[in-house]
């Protein structure tokens, strides 16, 4: 039985496929020493392969990273700053902030405020042209707190430029997807540098089969994509 118009499904709309991300200053909010080389690193590396400044926000400690006390807690939280560093030097990011806000707490307005605070100071300061953060449906809170916090910021410091939302823990219906075939074994080495988290997670697999998944749209499954959902400010 054929349905009446209006009770059809809509097709979602064909992303836009592109080959290298636009010009200009980048941001990057990051929930967690990680989550900027998970989400957005092969887009990171392409924009320092065309000259693009970077700067990757982390706004968490990480210390939730470690549940069963494999390391030392005197000095997780900074061994996890310097897996950071180390992962993002693969990337050509030498520019990092840490914002050290406590890992997966229980978050308030209050909490969305102090972020959001902390973005209009980034973007005052660092004057990006394109911001990343997590998208809008990612299955984490503090993931979800600095999608929140971070738009509230980019909106009271009339952020003009394009918002990018990336993916980790929930798969999107993207706005963009990025090649990023040519710069794939670099993220994987970036990634590979944050060998606290891989001893619990062995979030490599899902990570890059995401990516590969990504390339049905843009190469009959051949190839590495980044997916991008557009945030409106």
């Amino acid at each position: 039985m054929e349905l009446p118009t209006d009770d059809r499904f809509s097709v979602p709309p064909m992303p836009e496929i592109r080959q290298k991300p636009e010009s200009g200053r980048v941001l990057v909010l990051a929930p967690h020493p990680d989550d900027e080389a998970a989400g957005p690193g092969g887009a990171l590396l392409l924009h320092r392969q065309q000259g693009d400044p970077v700067r990757a926000v982390v706004a968490t400690d990480g210390i939730a990273g470690d549940p069963d006390g494999l390391y030392d807690k005197a000095t997780y939280a900074e061994l996890r700053r310097q897996e950071s560093r180390t992962g993002m030097a693969h990337l050509d990011v030498e520019d990092l902030v840490f914002w050290g806000f406590p890992d997966s707490c229980v978050i308030n307005d209050n909490d969305i405020n102090a972020i959001a605070e902390r973005t209009v100071e980034q973007v005052r300061e660092f004057e990006p042209d394109i911001v990343y953060l997590p998208w809008e449906g990612e299955g984490n809170s503090d993931h979800r707190a600095i999608y929140c916090g971070g738009l509230r910021g980019l909106r009271r410091a009339g952020f003009s430029g394009p918002v990018w939302g990336f993916e980790i823990w929930n798969a999107m219906v993207p706005d963009m997807i990025l090649d990023i075939t040519p710069v794939v074994e670099q993220k994987r080495k970036a990634m590979l540098c944050y060998e606290s988290q891989l001893a619990y997670v062995e979030y490599m697999h899902p990570v890059f089969g995401l990516h590969a998944h990504r390339s049905l749209i843009f190469n009959r499954g051949k190839g590495y994509g980044e997916a991008y959902r557009a945030v409106a400010v």
